[in-house]
């Protein structure tokens, strides 16, 4: 992509969205929906011969992950979910029962069907400490692309979040880049999830950083920020790159999290106990509790709070979305 997606707005300008909040408005996600194969293994994997496992087919995808989690309501804090509205690529098979699962999490979804790849799968592996090992086919999930962008999506939007994975493929980072550049002109924020750091190493660091430029708000996990800030210090890297995003909040899974604004940390906030089950989409979770408790006004270390307990019971059931 050429050039800033900015549209030419200032760094100063850029800061004071990262705060602001429209009483009412959408949040507004692009990013991927999936079919999740999660195997809940508690043996070792035995090579050419089979191992006993606790299999079953969810719905996934980051992006889509995200979006029902801060569709959620929140009854510890008192809050109603948020008014989600969710653009992703799915295959003709899957599309009606995908389309079912996000509007019964209160996601209204626009869900663009692809005429020649199925949709996305991933296999997650996940071992008896609920460590999980994913095998991706993207399938349509990256295949959406400018022609896809439905610029009504931001009508009444308090805020853009963009799924990393949109940036692994040519053109979804195009759409990535136009919907950001689209949300700023409008004066909308937007946060970006890096997602993933196996793929952010093949994409490369300095595209991936180049094309989120404009974001406000950046949710790596801790490999993920390690990886973008060239550090192997987790709160060096998040002081860093907060000095590129104007808010940066590192998850660190049972550990909580790391909020980084103007190039310090600057709170460390804990996890919450959870009996876990499986860790699939716990970072969605925490992304989804985040956006939603700061588009109810929360500052941004209890938005992390918020984050880190719906990442706490995420963990506590197979598969990446709320019950």
């Amino acid at each position: 992509m050429g050039g800033s997606p900015t549209g030419g707005i200032s760094a100063d300008a850029v800061a004071v969205q990262a705060d602001a909040v429209r009483a009412g408005g959408a949040l507004v996600v692009v990013g991927d929906v999936v079919t999740d194969v999660v195997a809940v293994h508690t043996e070792p994997l035995a090579p050419a011969t089979d191992t006993a496992a606790r299999i079953r087919i969810l719905p996934g995808g980051a992006g889509a992950n995200a979006a029902c989690w801060a569709a959620r309501a929140d009854p510890s804090a008192g809050r109603r979910g948020a008014e989600v509205r969710l653009l992703a690529r799915v295959g003709a098979e899957w599309a009606g029962w995908h389309e079912r699962a996000l509007a019964a999490a209160g996601v209204r979804a626009h869900l663009v069907v692809d005429p020649v790849e199925p949709t996305g799968t991933v296999v997650a592996l996940v071992d008896k400490d609920t460590e999980r090992t994913f095998l991706t086919d993207s399938g349509a999930a990256l295949r959406l692309c400018p022609a896809d962008w439905m610029p009504a999506l931001l009508d009444g939007a308090a805020h853009l979040h963009l799924s990393g994975y949109l940036y692994f493929a040519e053109g979804s980072r195009e759409l990535a880049g136009l919907a950001l550049g689209s949300a700023l002109a409008r004066g909308v924020p937007v946060s970006v999830d890096p997602a993933s750091a196996g793929f952010l190493a093949t994409v490369g660091v300095k595209r991936f950083l180049k094309a989120a430029d404009g974001a406000s708000v950046l949710l790596p996990n801790e490999d993920e920020a390690r990886l973008l800030a060239g550090t192997e210090d987790v709160a060096a890297a998040a002081a860093a790159l907060s000095r590129r995003f104007p808010l940066v909040v590192v998850t660190r899974g049972a550990a909580g999290a790391l909020v980084a604004e103007g190039g310090a940390v600057t709170a460390e906030v804990p996890g919450e106990p959870a009996r876990a089950v499986d860790s699939t989409g716990a970072g969605d979770a925490f992304t989804g509790g985040f956006l939603a408790a700061r588009l109810a006004g929360a500052p941004p270390v209890a938005a992390a709070g918020a984050g880190c307990r719906a990442g706490a019971l995420a963990v506590t059931r197979l598969g990446g979305r709320p019950a």
